[in-house]
Formats: C-alpha cells, structure tokens, sequence
C-alpha cells in the first residue's frame, strides 16, 4: 500500500464530517460485539454441559492467539503510519507489531469457533471480520497484507483444530 492509496482509501471517511468517528466506532463495536459474545458462548456451552466442545472452544483460540502474539512480537513489523508517514484515522500508538493483525485473526478465529457450534452466527462473525479487515486498513492501523494473513490465519487456525 502507498500513502496515496491509503489517501484514496480513507477519503470517505476523512471528507465527511463525522466520519472518523463513524470509523472508529465500527472498529469499536465490532471488536466489542464478538468480544461480548464470546464469553456468551461459553456460558451457554457451560450451561448446557456440553465440556467437550467448551474445551476445546477455549483451547483452540487461547492456543492460537497466544501463538500468533508470539510471533508478532519476534517479527515485528512496522505499521502504515510508521513507515508511510500518514496521520491514522484510528488512534493507535504502537510501534510495530503490525502483521498479521490481531483484531481481525481474533475475530475470524473466534467466528470459526462460532461456526462449528452454529453456522449461521460463524457466518455473521465472518462478515463483520471482513468490514473490521476493511476499517483496520481504512484507518491507517494495518497494512492490507495484515488484515489478509490474520483472517486466513484465524480461519485455517479455527480449521485445522476443529475439523482435524
């Protein structure tokens, strides 16, 4: 991505009035809604005695996330403000750590855990995956290679445990 792509990218939202804040609520609500509704999920499960599949609803992303923050920090890479020199839309203040993004492979994995429990609230998770893809890179925070490797990441993390 250039800077003058990231201009392009980001004018809807920098042109109309009101419309960082739209940004950076979409990119609070969705996180904030999945991040609510997981710990649902795993209520319900409890509830419903079913410890099987709460086992492995809490194994499969806390194993995946805690792997792929390891590898963020030992291959730390640099963010689009950092090395495109642009003013980003949603405030961050990190250094690095950029790829693959968190956000988006917490919420994909989190909808593939969604999925194998009811395909139609997987699928819904997905789609808001893909609009907080879009509103990572709108706002200035990641790279379209790390929204792109943190959805195909949590997606094939979510895959291989619970299909394999």
């Amino acid at each position: 991505m250039t800077k003058e792509q990231y201009e392009r990218w980001s004018a809807p939202f920098r042109k109309r009035k009101g419309g960082r804040a739209v940004l950076r609520a979409i990119d609070k609500g969705i996180t904030r809604a999945v991040f609510v509704s997981y710990p649902l999920l795993l209520v319900l499960l409890f509830l419903s005695r079913r410890f099987t599949e709460l086992f492995f609803c809490v194994c499969v992303p806390g194993a995946s996330f805690l792997g792929l923050s390891f590898f963020r920090k030992a291959f730390s890479a640099p963010r689009p403000y950092e090395s495109l020199g642009i003013e980003p839309l949603i405030e961050k203040e990190t250094v690095g750590k950029s790829f693959p993004s968190r956000h988006v492979f917490s919420v994909f994995v989190i909808g593939m855990t969604f999925f194998w429990i009811c395909r139609p609230i997987g699928a819904a998770v997905g789609v808001l995956g893909l609009l907080l893809a879009y509103v990572r890179v709108a706002g200035g925070v990641h790279f379209p290679k790390d929204v792109a490797a943190g959805a195909a990441l949590g997606i094939l993390c979510g895959s291989l445990y619970f299909w394999i």
